[in-house]
């Protein structure tokens, strides 16, 4: 690829794009975002693009429309500001839960979100761990979906003694997704069963397929949202007679309460990453995070320069 490399960091998450810059070895590149009191965006680029290859740091996270109109606008000015190639960097992609028509009349959002980020001039995308496969599909540009397990994985294995620990699904969806976590660190599997009794009911927890009982139990999930979920799987487990219970997700969206649920709860501790940022006025002891900033660097710097990206599925 010919032309410089430039990053840019949109005002969702400016940290991590500070710790991939520091990975890479080069500074942030200069922009100006302005929100005028009717609300709208202006983005400025304050440095030479041309020719240059541009990766745009912004993940999810409130507020989400704002972010998202802010990348758009950024990409569509570094497209008017003739840079050679424009690749949006969404380590959390937006509305990629809405990802079917399960309703009807509605917007299988994702896939909106895909022709937007196409439209404004995205050459390609990279993201991690999608909530489903599928939402790769919904590009028409090559879309880099990286894995945060390993990453998570070294964690584990750095911090814990897992000779006595039982990896858990939340619920039969994410049984598939469990097995990554299994097969690396070579641990059984337990799955919670919940059924929806009702139209209008949430799903509860039944049964439990596998063993707890004398174990300390890890919930393994994509996302850890609401933690409504996360603290009911807490719970059920305890009731089973596991000794503790833990938790891993790769990305903490940790909407309305759920922090002050992860506090109150049985829960030993909570281990995430930096996909999304953590609320700084809603600090929690649980909660341990793990950076992705080098993979996420390292992506980048294979993009750029045309090596294999899929060396870093290790």
């Amino acid at each position: 690829m010919s032309g410089d490399i430039k990053i840019i960091g949109g005002t969702a998450h400016p940290t991590l794009t500070e710790k991939i810059c520091a990975h890479i070895g080069i500074a942030p590149c200069k922009t100006r975002v302005v929100r005028f009191s009717n609300e709208n965006i202006m983005v400025q680029i304050e440095e030479n693009v041309r020719e240059s290859d541009v990766f745009v740091i912004q993940p999810s996270c409130s507020p989400v429309s704002d972010g998202i109109i802010e990348l758009l606008i950024t990409i569509d000015a570094l497209k008017h500001a003739s840079a050679r190639r424009v690749t949006a960097v969404l380590p959390y992609l937006p509305y990629s839960r809405s990802d079917k028509k399960d309703k009807p009349r509605i917007s299988i959002t994702a896939r909106l979100i895909a022709d937007l980020l196409e439209t404004a001039g995205a050459d390609r995308v990279v993201t991690m761990n999608l909530h489903s496969p599928q939402v790769q599909g919904f590009f028409r540009i090559p879309v880099d979906q990286l894995q945060a397990a390993p990453i998570l994985c070294d964690h584990l294995r750095d911090t814990r003694d897992l000779t006595n620990y039982v990896l858990v699904a939340g619920d039969v969806g994410e049984a598939k997704e469990i097995g990554t976590y299994a097969n690396r660190l070579n641990l059984p599997i337990a799955i919670v069963d919940k059924r929806r009794e009702g139209d209008d009911e949430k799903p509860r927890a039944v049964s439990l397929v596998g063993e707890v009982a004398g174990k300390r139990a890890l919930i393994v999930d994509d996302e850890i949202a609401s933690g409504g979920t996360l603290i009911e799987a807490t719970e059920f487990l305890m009731q089973n007679n596991a000794v503790s219970v833990e938790a891993i997700a790769v990305h903490p969206v940790l909407s309305g309460r759920a922090v002050d649920r992860i506090a109150a709860s049985p829960l030993r501790s909570v281990v995430v990453t930096d996909t999304i940022p953590l609320d700084p006025d809603k600090p929690c002891d649980k909660i341990d995070v793990c950076t992705v900033s080098p993979l996420l660097g390292d992506a980048i710097k294979s993009i750029h320069d045309g090596s294999s990206v899929s060396r870093l599925f290790r």
